[in-house]
């Protein structure tokens, strides 16, 4: 690829603006998930190790350009402290004298972290101007943050432009699982996406059609497909209106060569509530009464004959209600046979989006996949083939 990495760049004696996602949960002032936090710590220690003075570039919640204080980064500096192993230096603006202040007070081996970037209303707007004033702070910008990268702000694609320009440990780790994923695969290639809906994967389900060779659909959108069949779907969540689109969606997969695999058999109840009773009938036996909440095994069962055929699985989204038991079984079936697989070492596994974490995380199956991207936003647009700004700027 293009972009350059950590060894790309000569760091010695440096001052490196590394922009990173530290935007953690906090509660009553204390981070409740350094995961984050943890993530950076590869990158960080990397770049003082080639001699460079680390100046961190973060975002925290969304302040709409307005100086808020309980949206300060301060709140994070005690698990950033704690995840480095090493004093962090904290400077209350992340441009002018308070951060050139912070930089020059921090002593070798030391970090500094500015405050948070969205503070200034020029950030969300790529703002030249606000890009040019956080490039003078440093010598070479590295970005580690790709669950920023499909925001063309200024402490991501601005800044990039000005300065030497390379991606982090993190970031270079997330581009390269992505294009094993979809950019030079090893095929053949099975994706799953699961969800609620249809109308909000639109762009993902018909750029992934021209890129693989299966896909899966489960999770209320494959009630949308069902119907577009003409199956009657009972009281299931659907969007009957999106019909046509699935079937334009099927026939665009059918002239490329691409199988699309949908439930054969449903686990259907009358409540949508954990433990409901439930029974297991053909995806076309659905009663009138009822709604679809998983796969049932036979699906289950095909599933993983396609993962067992396969070289290559990207994921997104949960095969039915996997958030209530126990209308998770099938995710979790289909999440530990992917998961063995990439064990074995017969399947590369690629997984990303908040509710696929979550329900890879519940099956047990996290661990074991070849990467799980904590990026939601820049997953998904990175899925539907369009182009991530943080990361065409790496490629100037």
């Amino acid at each position: 690829m293009a972009w350059k990495t950590l060894d790309d760049v000569a760091l010695a004696g440096k001052t490196v603006l590394v922009r990173v996602d530290i935007n953690v949960p906090m509660d009553a002032g204390r981070v409740t998930d350094a995961t984050r936090i943890e993530k950076i710590v590869p990158t960080v220690e990397d770049v003082i190790a080639l001699g460079g003075k680390v100046v961190l570039l973060a975002h925290f919640d969304r302040p709409k350009g307005k100086v808020v204080p309980e949206m300060s980064l301060s709140h994070v500096v005690t698990a950033v402290e704690a995840a480095l192993g090493r004093k962090v230096v904290f400077g209350t603006d992340c441009v002018g004298a308070a951060a050139r202040a912070a930089i020059a007070a921090a002593g070798m081996g030391d970090v500094v972290l500015l405050e948070n970037t969205r503070f200034h209303a020029g950030e969300e707007k790529n703002d030249p101007a606000l890009a040019a004033e956080m490039a003078a702070l440093g010598d070479v910008f590295v970005n580690d943050a790709f669950s920023a990268a499909h925001r063309a702000h200024a402490s991501t694609a601005g800044i990039a432009a000005l300065l030497p320009a390379a991606a982090g440990r993190l970031m270079e780790a997330e581009l390269r699982a992505l294009e094993a994923a979809l950019g030079s695969p090893v095929r053949p290639v099975v994706a799953v996406v699961g969800g609620a809906k249809v109308s909000t994967k639109l762009d993902l389900l018909g750029n992934l059609v021209t890129k693989v060779d299966h896909l899966v659909i489960g999770g209320g959108m494959a009630n949308t497909f069902l119907v577009a069949q003409g199956i009657e779907v009972g009281k299931s969540l659907a969007e009957r209106d999106m019909a046509d689109t699935a079937r334009e969606i099927l026939g665009k997969a059918k002239a490329a060569g691409c199988t699309i695999h949908l439930p054969v058999d449903v686990v259907v109840a009358r409540e949508f509530k954990a433990h409901a009773a439930h029974e297991t009938v053909a995806a076309e036996a659905c009663p009138a009464d009822a709604m679809i909440l998983d796969a049932g095994p036979e699906t289950v069962a095909a599933v993983e004959a396609v993962f067992e055929a396969a070289k290559t699985l990207i994921w997104n989204g949960p095969l039915g209600a996997f958030e209530l038991k126990p209308f998770d079984a099938a995710t979790n079936a289909a999440a530990r046979t992917a998961a063995r697989l990439t064990r074995a070492g017969k399947l590369v596994s690629v997984a990303g989006g908040g509710d696929t974490v979550s329900a890879l995380n519940a099956a047990g199956a996290a661990g074991d996949f070849t990467f799980i991207s904590t990026a939601g936003g820049a997953f998904l647009e990175w899925m539907e083939g369009k182009d991530l700004p943080g990361v065409t700027a790496l490629m100037g």
